[in-house]
């Protein structure tokens, strides 16, 4: 069998990851999008026409949304809204981003004006909140507002730098409470204690898509370019010399109980690819994007019983019961086949594969 009738099967198979209008759904229409734009199979676009029939409503609405919950996961869905209005024209489109883009102007926001991850979650910043936001914020500010908004997306990217990077270990940390008064935050720098995986795949895939959309000529773009460097340059350090792939915790492949993790690893060789593509990364890079993916293929899929394998299911921190944050933590939490989180990425990863052919 092979990959295409593996994704195919997959897309063919797929029902929405939850009732609720979700980040996760969101990955599988971002991965069908790039294969679409990348193949121009109308396949790809249909499956996400479909998908989203089931959430946006002909006046706009969308079914079991709600923009007081201020949970910044429920932007990332609308990322592919955009195209499909375009191509389509349909109206009910581009109400549906209205709708997302007035959840931005309402969120709550942290003191130095970061949004919140969530309401759920006061003061509190993490990487994976900027893919889920900042991608789909600069194509509405470039798109539809005059490019109003590009400042902000700026500074709090400029803010995560400050708060969230450790240039000793050329990583960022997962998140950051600005009271630092959560339990799994250091009580002198609001940081949780270690380098999560897929976090830093959600970071460098929000800045390689942000670059795409604000282009690199800008005051925005020379400084979203030379983060995005600055972290492929220190992740391409904690890269395994054998599988080519990144673990769990980025930074301790060598303690027990540590795994070499399929979403993180992906979404890392897609950031790698992309950047390589548009010029934002050398193109000695490229290698490095192309072995994660390709090794990540040879270990974790499965072909002849349709799964992707080596994806950790969830990790956040705090909430009930607690997530503090440690590294047993995060080995702890259950690892599963054919997640969208991990399919997402490698629709997406696959696509920039296909495209250097």
């Amino acid at each position: 069998m092979s990959v295409k009738t593996f994704i195919e099967n997959y897309l063919d198979n797929y029902t929405a990851y939850k009732e609720k209008w979700n980040y996760e759904d969101g990955c599988i229409y971002k991965g069908a999008l790039d294969l679409y734009k990348v193949t121009g199979e109308k396949y790809y676009f249909d499956f996400i026409i479909r998908k989203l029939a089931e959430f946006i409503a002909e006046d706009g609405n969308i079914n079991n949304y709600e923009i007081d919950e201020f949970n910044i996961d429920n932007v990332n869905a609308g990322k592919v809204l955009f195209d499909v209005y375009e191509t389509t024209g349909e109206d009910k489109y581009k109400k549906a981003v209205e709708l997302l883009r007035e959840q931005l102007e309402q969120h709550p926001r942290t003191q130095e004006k970061n949004f919140w991850h969530k309401k759920i979650y006061p003061n509190q910043v993490w990487l994976d909140g900027l893919y889920m936001a900042m991608p789909f914020y600069a194509k509405y500010e470039k798109d539809f507002n005059s490019s109003k908004g590009l400042d902000d997306i700026h500074q709090q990217f400029l803010t995560v730098k400050k708060r969230i990077w450790d240039a000793s270990k050329e990583l960022y940390y997962h998140g950051y409470d600005e009271t630092k008064s959560e339990r799994w935050s250091n009580p002198e720098t609001g940081l949780s204690e270690n380098f999560w995986g897929r976090a830093m795949g959600w970071f460098v895939m929000a800045l390689v898509d942000t670059l795409e959309i604000v282009g690199s000529d800008s005051n925005i773009g020379k400084d979203l370019q030379a983060m995005l460097v600055e972290a492929i340059e220190g992740l391409v350090k904690y890269q395994d010399g054998n599988s080519g792939m990144w673990y769990q915790v980025l930074d301790q492949g060598n303690r027990e109980g540590n795994y070499l993790e399929t979403s993180g690893t992906l979404m890392i060789a897609y950031s790698i690819l992309k950047g390589v593509r548009l010029g934002y990364l050398p193109q000695s890079m490229k290698e490095n994007g192309v072995k994660a993916l390709k090794t990540t293929m040879d270990k974790y899929l499965d072909t002849v019983n349709n799964e992707l394998g080596g994806i950790c299911g969830v990790a956040g921190l705090g909430n009930v019961p607690y997530r503090d944050g440690s590294y047993e933590y995060y080995i702890s939490e259950k690892i599963v086949p054919n997640d969208p989180k991990g399919v997402g990425a490698f629709l997406m990863a696959y696509s920039e594969f296909l495209r250097l052919a």
